[in-house]
Order: C-alpha cells, then sequence, then structure tokens
C-alpha cells in the first residue's frame, strides 16, 4: 500500500467515525426531547388541578431550557433584555391551567387597587384585540406590563412569552412598531428552546383532554379578563 493509499485510509476513517458519532448524537438529541415529554406528562398527571400542571410545567421547563443553553456549544444569540418589550404587544395564546396560575397568582400578590386598575387595562386591550381580524396581526400592550416595562408576573408569565426569543432586538421592534412590511417579518427562535415549549404546551392541552375537559388554547387576555372579572376561583377549568 502507498503512501497515498494510507493517507486516504486514515482519511476515511476518521470521517467515518465522525460521522457515527454525529449520528449518535442526531439520535440522542431527538430522544432528548421524547425524554422530557414522558417525564413531564408523568408528572402532570400527578398534578391535582390543571393550574399545580401549569405550575410544574413552568418549573421543568425552566430547568430544561436553561440546561439546555448551558449544555450545548454555539447557543444562538440573544437580544432579550430587561425593559424589551417589543414581543409584550403580540396576541399570546396560553393552554389549559395557565390562565388560573397567573389568576391565582394576581389575587394573592396585587393589591385591590392594583386588581382593579388591571382589570381596567385588560379591558381596553381586549376591545383593541377585537378589531384585528388575524392573531398574527395584533398589536396590543400587554395589560401586564408595568410603567417601566417590565412584566408584573415575570416568574408566572404565560409559556409563549417564555418561548419568545431572538437574537435582533431592532428586528422585532420593527416586527412591532413598524410598517406593515415590516410587521410580517420573521423572528427565528432557538430551535431548541422553542421546541420545549411546544412540547410543553401540547402536554397541558393533551392532560385537560384527558380529563374530560377543554384542551384548546384561549387568548390570554380575554381568558385572565373573564377569570378575574368573574371572581372564579374554583372553576371547572382548574378540575
Amino acid at each position: 500500500m502507498t503512501k497515498l493509499d494510507d493517507a486516504i485510509d486514515r482519511v476515511s476513517r476518521n470521517i467515518a467515525q465522525t460521522g457515527a458519532l454525529t449520528k449518535e448524537a442526531s439520535r440522542r438529541y431527538e430522544q432528548m426531547f421524547a425524554d422530557f415529554r414522558v417525564e413531564l406528562d408523568r408528572t402532570l398527571d400527578a398534578s391535582e388541578t390543571l393550574a399545580d400542571a401549569a405550575q410544574a410545567t413552568m418549573a421543568m421547563l425552566e430547568q430544561a431550557s436553561n440546561l439546555l443553553r448551558d449544555s450545548f456549544p454555539n447557543p444562538q444569540p440573544r437580544a432579550c433584555r430587561d425593559q424589551c418589550s417589543a414581543c409584550c404587544h403580540l396576541f399570546v395564546s396560553v393552554p389549559p391551567g395557565v390562565t388560573e396560575l397567573i389568576a391565582s397568582h394576581i389575587k394573592a400578590t396585587f393589591t385591590a387597587a392594583q386588581t382593579n386598575a388591571l382589570l381596567d387595562r385588560l379591558r381596553v386591550a381586549a376591545n383593541e384585540i377585537e378589531q384585528f381580524t388575524k392573531t398574527n396581526e395584533v398589536r396590543a400592550r400587554c395589560p401586564l406590563l408595568d410603567e417601566q416595562d417590565r412584566c408584573s408576573i415575570y416568574d408566572m408569565r404565560p409559556l409563549t412569552c417564555r418561548a419568545f426569543t431572538s437574537a435582533d432586538a431592532g428586528l422585532c421592534h420593527a416586527m412591532v412598531f413598524g410598517d406593515s412590511a415590516q410587521q410580517t417579518a420573521r423572528i427565528d427562535q432557538d430551535p431548541g428552546h422553542y421546541r420545549l415549549h411546544i412540547e410543553a404546551t401540547e402536554a397541558l392541552q393533551n392532560l385537560a383532554t384527558r380529563r374530560g375537559l377543554e384542551g384548546r388554547q384561549k387568548g390570554f387576555v380575554h381568558a385572565l379578563l373573564d377569570r378575574l372579572d368573574n371572581g372564579l376561583e374554583n372553576g371547572p377549568a382548574s378540575a
């Protein structure tokens, strides 16, 4: 065998071995999401209420998302920062349990005056949202933003809010506040992070369906307004 043959053989073995490792890593990456869903479903099935399930989901997501970002090389850059609230003007849908959890948090932590002011803002936002024919065209300030453009329920924020990430704050601002052409711009999401949140959303929907309850997502502003305005403590959706 010539030196050239030896070199080709070494290169070929290296490529083949690296390819096999890459295939195995890809398989394990996919399995990671499947395992996350299995563990999440098992945890949610043990939850007494959908609100409890939503809280458990948020806790598991927070841990999994942070580990995903810390454990893999070359994470996607994020421009998301404190008081960067362009995405807080987009339409937000919530799966079962989330509204109940947030409403309970508000009742436990907001004063009566703060709750009444929130209700006023929710009514205004609901009216603004109803002026749009498509949810992806909605541009309405979230009633839960405070005067400093910070989320007043950040630790309990909906899954949709947690899922959204962006590498370009300027693009987000243009999409929300720019002209109609800019508003259709797509914001690329961190794929692994986003996928975890899709799995979690579907898990809550399926849990509700298994319990004979409504499994579809609802618009957050209208759902929270209804929950707070009617003073529902333990309605059927919490079963």
